[in-house]
C-alpha cells in the first residue's frame, strides 16, 4: 500500500471527497473569506456571524491551494485575486502598530479587502482579560473571584512595556538578532501565579527578568535608546500604551507562556474548593461518590479549549475597530444607507 493510500485509509477518505453545499438562497451574495490557519476559521466564523443577512453569506475557510499551503505569507500573496466576494482576514502581527512603514504593514493596512485584528493574532482577543473569569467557571463550575484579571494584567503590561518597545523596534529594522522572540518569550513567560499574593509575587519575578533584559540591551545597543522611546511616542497613536501591552505582544507567546499558566493555577483551586465543599456535604456512600462522579464529568472541558472558542472579546477597544471596517465594506458592496446595528 502506497503511503497516500495509507493516509487516505487512515482518515477514511475518498480520493476526490466531495461535499453538495447548501445552495445559496436567492437575492443573497456569497462572501468567500480566507483565513491563517484551521484555528482561524471558527474564530472569524463568530465574527461574521453577526453580519449574516438576506443579502449577505460568508463561507470562512484557508487559502484555496492545491498544496495546502497557509500562513498570512500565503493570503497576502494572493491579494490581486481578492474581490467584494472574496476577501482575506489576517493577524496584524505588528503591521497595524508600525503603521505602514514596512512594506508587508503598508499592504495589510491599505488593500481594501484585507481584514486584519489589530492586536497582535486572535490568540490576544481571546485573551482579553475581563472574558477570563468565565473561563475560569465553565472549566470547574465554581464562579468564586479569585483573581482581578483586568488587574493584573495592566500590571503585567506595565511590567512588560519596556522591552515589548525593544522587540517591536527589532521588528521594525527587521533585525531580530537584536531581540529574538526567543529572549522574549523568556523574559515575559510566566510559570505559575501565587493567588496568595494575588499574583503580586509572580510579577515581581516577570520585573525582576524585565530589568536585567533592559539593562543589558541599553548597555549593548546605547544608540537605540532615544530612537526606542520615540517610537513607543508614536505608537500611542495607535493605542499602544503600557498598560495594555499583553493586547500587541506575540500572541502565542500570551496564550501559551502567560494566559494557560495562569488559567490552569486558578481552575486548580477552584476545582481543590469544590471537591472539598462536596466532601464537607453531609451525603456518604453512593450518594457522595455519585457527587464526586457528577462533578468530574461536567468539568471535562480543559481550559485551552475553552479559551479557544472564547468570545468574550467583542467589548475590546480593538475588536470594535474590526467591526467597523468590515461594517463600512458591508455598506459598500451593499449601498445600505441604513448601516448594521
Amino acid at each position: 500500500m502506497s503511503r497516500r493510500s495509507a493516509l487516505l485509509s487512515k482518515y477514511n477518505l475518498k480520493e476526490e471527497p466531495t461535499l453538495n453545499r447548501l445552495a445559496i438562497a436567492e437575492g443573497q451574495r456569497l462572501i468567500r473569506v480566507h483565513v491563517e490557519g484551521y484555528d482561524d476559521v471558527a474564530f472569524w466564523r463568530d465574527i461574521f456571524d453577526e453580519f449574516e443577512s438576506d443579502k449577505l453569506t460568508f463561507e470562512i475557510s484557508v487559502a484555496p491551494r492545491k498544496d495546502l499551503a497557509k500562513g498570512k505569507k500565503v493570503l497576502l500573496d494572493m491579494l490581486s485575486q481578492t474581490s467584494e466576494e472574496r476577501i482575506v482576514c489576517v493577524d496584524s502581527d505588528f503591521d497595524y502598530l508600525l503603521d505602514g512603514q514596512t512594506t508587508q504593514s503598508h499592504k495589510v493596512l491599505h488593500s481594501p479587502y484585507v481584514f486584519h485584528s489589530y492586536s497582535y493574532s486572535i490568540e490576544n482577543l481571546l485573551c482579553y482579560a475581563p472574558g477570563l473569569r468565565s473561563i475560569c467557571t465553565k472549566a470547574t463550575k465554581n464562579d468564586t473571584p479569585v483573581l482581578d484579571f483586568e488587574e493584573w494584567f495592566e500590571q503585567y503590561s506595565r511590567i512588560i512595556y519596556p522591552v515589548f518597545l525593544w522587540y517591536v523596534y527589532s521588528a521594525k529594522l527587521d533585525d531580530l538578532t537584536l531581540y529574538k522572540l526567543d529572549s522574549f518569550k523568556n523574559d515575559v513567560r510566566v510559570l505559575y501565579i501565587d493567588l496568595e499574593t494575588q499574583g503580586k509575587s509572580t510579577l515581581e519575578w516577570v520585573e525582576r527578568k524585565v530589568a536585567r533584559r533592559l539593562e543589558f540591551l541599553e548597555r549593548t545597543y546605547p544608540q537605540f535608546i532615544k530612537l526606542v522611546a520615540a517610537e513607543g511616542e508614536r505608537m500611542k497613536t495607535r493605542d499602544l500604551f503600557p498598560e495594555n501591552t499583553y493586547l500587541f505582544m506575540q500572541g502565542h507567546t500570551l496564550f501559551e507562556n502567560v494566559t494557560i499558566p495562569i488559567l490552569e493555577s486558578i481552575c486548580s483551586k477552584l476545582r481543590h474548593l469544590e471537591k472539598g465543599r462536596i466532601n464537607a456535604s453531609t451525603a456518604s456512600g453512593t450518594p457522595l461518590l455519585n457527587a464526586f462522579e457528577n462533578y468530574h464529568n461536567s468539568t471535562q472541558l480543559g481550559v485551552r479549549n475553552l479559551l479557544l472558542t472564547n468570545t468574550n472579546y467583542k467589548d475590546c477597544f480593538l475588536y470594535k475597530r474590526l467591526r467597523d471596517d468590515i461594517l463600512l465594506y458591508i455598506n459598500r458592496i451593499t449601498g445600505d444607507i441604513n448601516p448594521i446595528g
